[in-house]
């Protein structure tokens, strides 16, 4: 499995510039594509939103959050959400490490494995 030249771009775009807020990237034809870009204003919700409920994909989301010394940070969380697929857990962790800044990861079958309290939780 490959992966894109556009997809570790659009992945140093969201470190380097915070031109959006997630990235979700699909297998199409045996190589690993930018399937949406989420906006700078959308949230949490918005992303969860964004992803097929009986498709596996990868994402990636830029978490934003106050410290309890009261820094904003951001965390980059990287998941595999969806239902099983055999063909993206077998690539999972070459296309993973291809996305040098992930912090946090997360497994998710559906929505509810990665609510905002799960997530702000691991932000911690």
């Amino acid at each position: 499995m490959d992966e894109s030249d556009e997809c570790k771009l659009k992945f140093l775009e969201l470190i380097a510039k915070r031109n959006c807020r997630f990235i979700i990237f699909k297998i199409e034809n045996q190589e690993v594509v930018v399937e949406k870009l989420g906006i700078l204003d959308e949230a949490y919700e918005d992303f969860t939103a964004s992803q097929p409920t009986s498709e596996r994909r990868y994402t990636v989301f830029n978490f934003d959050f106050i410290t309890d010394q009261s820094f904003q940070k951001s965390n980059y969380f990287f998941s595999l959400h969806g239902r099983s697929k055999v063909v993206y857990a077998s690539s999972e962790d070459r296309f993973k490490s291809q996305l040098d800044g992930i912090q946090v990861e997360l497994q998710a079958t559906d929505s509810s494995e990665m609510s905002l309290d799960i997530v702000k939780g691991r932000t911690l």
